[in-house]
């Protein structure tokens, strides 16, 4: 069966209500999109390895969105919860800029190496036999 208009006008019509509901829900708490943001960012630093090579600024961020995420939910502290979640994704941001710049500087270690190595092949004349 071949979907009609209406049911394809129906669709979109629950889509945007949907859509709608979501947006005054974050209008509602502006706590949220900082939420979000954080955990996106905790989450980019973790595929970033960043536990491995930052590990102390990555242990910062995750307490730090657990407090943010636990603030959200008390009615007391709800006002710091934008506050510690920005913190938490700066945290996470420059332990991903950490994780980064290790990789590009192995990397830059292992090339160097490289060249060294072609440039006593060249002096000695290894490379022609």
């Amino acid at each position: 069966m071949k979907p009609s208009f209406a049911q394809l006008r129906r669709l979109l019509y629950v889509t945007a209500c949907a859509s709608a509901l979501c947006a005054s829900a974050w209008a509602q708490d502006p706590a949220a999109a900082d939420l979000l943001a954080a955990q996106q960012a905790v989450e980019r630093a973790d595929r970033a390895d960043a536990d491995q090579y930052a590990p102390d600024t990555m242990a910062l961020a995750r307490q730090q969105l657990e407090q943010a995420q636990r603030a959200a939910g008390d009615r007391r502290q709800r006002k710091q919860a934008p506050l510690l979640a920005q913190r938490a994704a700066v945290d996470a941001d420059l332990a991903r800029a950490r994780s980064e710049e290790a990789v590009a500087q192995a990397t830059l270690a292992q090339r160097k190496a490289e060249v060294e190595r072609l440039q006593r092949q060249l002096a000695t004349g290894e490379a022609r036999r």
